[in-house]
């Protein structure tokens, strides 16, 4: 069983407008709502790949129905816990070539729905994998990281974790399965820099001092240079493919998604990689998520080379 975890979900709307303007009704033509969570993205890509997941997390009010039902429809499994208050709905409008980006802080989340996902997350075992991705929602702790990597530690199940907090180092030492910072993340974990990250050989000693702290594998996303692959057998370089970038937000989803789902398939490390590069990349040049047709295409572009 394979569950992602989404604790601060949001329904996303897209706007568009040809200006907007203050103190006047602003009238759009187009519109589009879209269910959104790093963890959720997941279940949806997949989902895309014929994998399926139960998606878990916390959810509240009219906003957080509308969440469920479209998860539902798309034929994904929910065991979201029902908290008060109503889940945030994030705007973004493009108008005059502009972005603005309304990003709202959600609900706060009592403890008694804290310890009703501590739960129903104690109850998975070595036969199942567990994603947490995204930002934490109000009133809970960073502690609630590391509770739940002691959990997968003592229950064996696997832990994915794509988290931009330093507490992710602290999840270390229960060995997680596969971490996915990005290199500007791995500098914030490192206390350098994100220059000192252009050297290539820094980004690997980086994610190597990640591997030492205890996590099984580790992907360093780098945008549109590619990806770096460490664990304790491989260390791969991958190029990224070229395209014009349209929207990045759910890139890093979308190649944590196809690299596990490939693995789940049987490929190989190499080609798993490949994979989930040239879906983050699909993901990057669409509005939305990639619907992988494009992938083989976009693979062509790909140059992978081994270290060891």
């Amino acid at each position: 069983m394979i569950v992602t975890c989404t604790m601060n979900p949001a329904i996303d709307l897209f706007c568009e407008f040809k200006n907007f303007d203050p103190f006047v009704v602003n009238r759009s033509y187009y519109e589009e709502y879209q269910a959104n969570g790093k963890a959720i993205n997941i279940s949806l890509m997949l989902k895309k790949m014929g994998i399926d997941s139960i998606a878990t997390g916390f959810l509240g009010g009219f906003s957080g129905e509308y969440i469920e039902t479209t998860l539902k429809e798309k034929g994904i499994e929910i065991a979201f816990i029902h908290n008060k208050g109503i889940t945030r709905i994030n705007t973004f409008i493009h108008a005059d070539k502009l972005e603005y980006k309304a990003v709202n802080r959600g609900p706060k989340i009592s403890p008694e729905a804290q310890q009703e996902l501590l739960k129903f997350i104690g109850k998975l075992d070595v036969k199942d994998s567990l994603f947490v991705s995204g930002s934490l929602p109000r009133n809970v702790d960073e502690s609630m990281l590391i509770k739940i990597a002691q959990l997968s530690q003592k229950k064996g199940f696997s832990l994915i974790l794509d988290i931009s907090s330093k507490t992710l180092l602290a999840c270390l030492p229960y060995a997680p399965e596969l971490i996915k910072p990005s290199d500007e993340e791995l500098a914030e974990f490192l206390g350098v820099n994100s220059d000192y990250l252009s050297n290539e050989n820094n980004v690997f000693e980086g994610a190597q001092k990640l591997l030492n702290m205890g996590a099984q594998h580790v992907i360093i996303s780098r945008g549109s240079k590619g990806a770096v692959y460490l664990d304790n057998k491989h260390t791969i370089i991958s190029s990224a493919p070229k395209g014009e970038v349209i929207n990045t937000a759910c890139a890093g989803d979308t190649m944590l998604a196809t690299f596990v789902g490939s693995r789940i398939k049987g490929k190989g490390v190499s080609q798993s990689l490949a994979f989930a590069i040239a879906a983050a990349s699909s993901t990057a040049f669409t509005s939305g998520l990639s619907n992988l047709d494009d992938v083989p295409e976009l693979m062509k572009q790909i140059h992978l080379k081994s270290i060891k």
